[in-house]
């Protein structure tokens, strides 16, 4: 038992306090239908390190965290500006999807003239939550609090744009710009849980969790609240899994999401069977 805390201590810890944000961020994604937009703000940090490795930076080299935060505000600047608007030609997903394919192409062709590019590349999508360390954590905890803290101030503002957009007509450039807000802040969350936790898992504490909430409840507090629980029954379960099996730590989080989504739905449609 000791052994396992000292292995699996500071990846639970990670993963109990730092998807919370993860999960609301989630809740507003699912709401604007731009369900890949962290995928492609996770993409393009992950191009921005690729970059930086390129310029002859070490992997853990701080200057990583800065080319990436400065290509995710480029591509926060990019999906403030295409947001579908009434009478909108091009859907905003397809833009989402072309910066997406595009950042992955260009860090794949970053990387091929790494030695260790096939390493780093899995690195980007899985992380390495086992290799996590306190500095690092309660860092990023602290950026997520004071994030949290700014969306809870402009609670009002921000929820109406994503759940009430028909509600609030600010003028044109007061909703690029609280848009831009709104993106910017979601590029710090997905850059700084990047370096944590790699693509793939940024994705599933965003969506899956969201997802769960609205097949159990209607209300955004009790979506959030769904939210937290599955984010860390499965996050457990996950770890759990991984330190049992000998597997890797992100990819086994991400399947226990992905078992934990089934579930719910599974009850969800037994309760809509038994009410109807």
């Amino acid at each position: 038992m000791h052994e396992a805390m000292e292995i699996m201590g500071r990846p639970l810890v990670a993963c109990l306090v730092l998807p919370g944000i993860l999960v609301y961020y989630g809740l507003h994604i699912v709401r604007r239908g731009v369900i890949f937009v962290d995928l492609a703000l996770a993409q393009v940090a992950t191009l921005g390190t690729c970059v930086c490795l390129m310029l002859g930076h070490e992997a853990d080299d701080p200057h990583n965290y800065f080319w990436s935060l400065g290509f995710t505000l480029g591509g926060a600047l990019i999906f403030t500006f295409t947001r579908e608007r009434k009478g909108g030609r091009v859907s905003q997903e397809a833009i989402i999807g072309i910066v997406y394919v595009v950042a992955a192409a260009a860090a794949i062709l970053l990387l091929s003239y790494s030695p260790h590019g096939k390493e780093e590349l899995q690195k980007t999508l899985v992380g390495d939550l086992l290799t996590v360390g306190w500095g690092e954590i309660w860092r990023t905890a602290g950026l997520f609090l004071l994030i949290g803290a700014i969306h809870f101030i402009f609670r009002r503002r921000f929820i109406a744009l994503s759940f009430e957009p028909g509600n609030s007509q600010p003028s044109r450039w007061s909703l690029r710009l609280w848009d831009f807000l709104f993106y910017a802040l979601f590029g710090l969350v997905v850059t700084s849980f990047v370096h944590v936790g790699g693509v793939l898992l940024v994705f599933s504490y965003l969506i899956v969790p969201a997802v769960c909430g609205n097949y159990l409840t209607r209300t955004l507090t009790g979506c959030l609240a769904v939210g937290w629980v599955v984010s860390m029954l499965s996050s457990a379960a996950g770890l759990y899994a991984s330190y049992r099996l000998d597997v890797p730590t992100g990819a086994a989080i991400v399947c226990a999401l992905g078992v934990a989504m089934v579930l719910v739905a599974t009850v969800s449609r037994l309760r809509r069977r038994a009410e109807a």
